[in-house]
């Protein structure tokens, strides 16, 4: 295990047990390094949306955890936000959340000259996702070569 995903575990450890007190959902974790920073980011949800208040309850909470443990070697900056609207789907419980809604789906590579894609997702499973397209026309995509797929939303 890399020591990004250790710190990323250990961080979604730390902070379930404040994340069901408040019964939001822990949506992800990420330790990126952004510029000349390291980020560890905590995305948070709840029905009917997360709002800054929120944000800054889990913050503050966490971040007391953060300085007690002292697990991560360099300095970084912790944020706490919501997933926003473009949300993508990474773990079971997005998939299931989102069967029948219109997803949109980023290839690494065109298929059929394209790399873009939007349809409902109809299935999916621990290597392919499904979506059916216009004209009952469905497409079935491997996961290793989706490099984005995401709730599909119009302005």
């Amino acid at each position: 295990m890399s020591r990004r995903e250790l710190y990323e575990q250990r961080t979604e450890e730390l902070l379930l047990p404040i994340i069901e007190k408040y019964h939001f959902e822990l949506v992800d974790v990420e330790y990126v390094k952004e510029g000349g920073n390291w980020y560890l980011r905590a995305y948070i949800d709840k029905e009917g949306g997360i709002t800054v208040d929120d944000c800054e309850i889990v913050s503050r909470q966490m971040s007391d955890l953060l300085d007690e443990q002292d697990f991560i070697e360099e300095s970084y900056i912790f944020e706490v936000s919501s997933p926003g609207l473009g949300r993508p789907l990474k773990k079971e419980k997005d998939y299931q959340r989102s069967l029948g809604k219109e997803v949109e789906i980023r290839t690494y590579k065109a298929i059929e000259k394209e790399k873009e894609f939007y349809g409902l997702l109809k299935s999916y499973d621990e290597t392919t996702v499904t979506i059916e397209m216009e004209e009952d026309k469905e497409m079935i995509f491997a996961k290793t070569d989706i490099a984005l797929i995401r709730l599909a939303f119009d302005f």
